[in-house]
């Protein structure tokens, strides 16, 4: 694997600035106190309404003009694909082929298709539409815009989150950012550390899967985990990506696995309160600094929210639910 450096986050600042706004930084009411003062960094208000347009995009824009005229694939939970899909638009790709599990929510499928691309579900998680599309990618001569598994370049898109934080707010002295695959975790860990090496980050993962710390607990790269139970959080779910295991532990503070009662709170409470409509695997930073207040404990926090597309019928039952 090529190393991964704080440079490659300053070049894609550059290579992504025409194409992604800058999103806001806004401090949040419902959070904090005369001490601590808590700001949600809302990538949910990206045109795709989500963070992932700024790896995708940034690994696009490397792609040869040959590469381009054959087209892009990618698995997803569903944020990335969309994300692929209305970069591949901007770049004038005409061939985008994205495959989702057959549980991904039909706001996500629909978002995908909405921005041009072909959608394909396949299998009942994360896991097995991944397995399915590694080879359907390589048999169709698609390149693999993969979302957090090794490739510099998303990587780098994704830590231009905690550059434009820290440019908004040079007083954050915590971020909290939620981890997956690990990719916008690692990005921003990285840039954080390079840009103010006495920050503080702090990743959360949903209880229900777990799988970046059962991988550093065990000293296994689970590239595949399981999910127990129902999880609302079907962005995170899955396993971790292979540099961000090697990397992670390097730059990351702590990991914190938040329990999907707190989540389904902590949404609600965005939507409700807060007036911002994220889906769960954005709250979970917020569903963390309810958990955990003794370990969320900086004096101007930054919970990244990234993602907005949630469905209407979840809103709608975790609204009545915390009501």
């Amino acid at each position: 694997m090529r190393e991964f450096t704080f440079d490659d986050v300053r070049a894609a600042c550059d290579a992504i600035r025409p194409y992604v706004p800058v999103t806001p930084l806004v401090q949040s009411y419902c959070l904090g106190d005369g001490e601590r003062k808590f700001f949600f960094k809302l990538e949910s208000l990206q045109h795709a309404k989500s963070f992932k347009i700024r790896g995708a995009l940034n690994k696009m824009l490397s792609l040869t003009e040959e590469e381009r005229a054959r087209g892009v694939g990618a698995v997803s939970s569903g944020n990335h694909g969309s994300s692929v899909s209305y970069a591949a638009s901007l770049l004038g790709i005409d061939k985008a082929v994205i495959i989702v599990p057959e549980t991904t929510p039909k706001s996500k499928v629909e978002r995908i298709r909405h921005f041009g691309a072909q959608a394909l579900l396949v299998g009942k998680n994360y896991d097995e539409a991944h397995a399915f599309a590694v080879n359907y990618i390589a048999e169709n001569g698609l390149t693999n815009i993969d979302s957090c598994h090794e490739d510099v370049y998303v990587y780098a898109g994704q830590g231009t989150v905690a550059v434009e934080i820290l440019q908004q707010n040079p007083e954050i002295d915590m971020m909290v950012v939620p981890i997956g695959g690990g990719g916008i975790a690692t990005g921003v860990a990285l840039a954080a550390k390079a840009l103010k090496p006495e920050i503080r980050v702090i990743g959360v993962q949903t209880a229900a899967c777990p799988a970046m710390i059962a991988s550093y607990r065990d000293g296994v790269c689970y590239e595949e985990y399981p999910t127990e139970g129902d999880s609302v959080c079907d962005a995170l779910v899955g396993g971790v990506g292979v540099r961000s295991y090697a990397m992670l532990k390097d730059y990351m503070d702590e990991i914190l696995p938040v329990s999907e009662a707190y989540i389904r709170k902590a949404t609600a409470m965005m939507i409700a309160q807060e007036k911002l409509v994220v889906e769960p695997s954005s709250a979970i930073t917020a569903a963390a600094a309810l958990e955990y207040p003794e370990r969320i404990n900086g004096k101007q926090v930054a919970l990244i929210m990234t993602g907005g597309n949630i469905d209407s019928e979840l809103m709608a039952k975790l609204l009545q639910e915390n009501g």
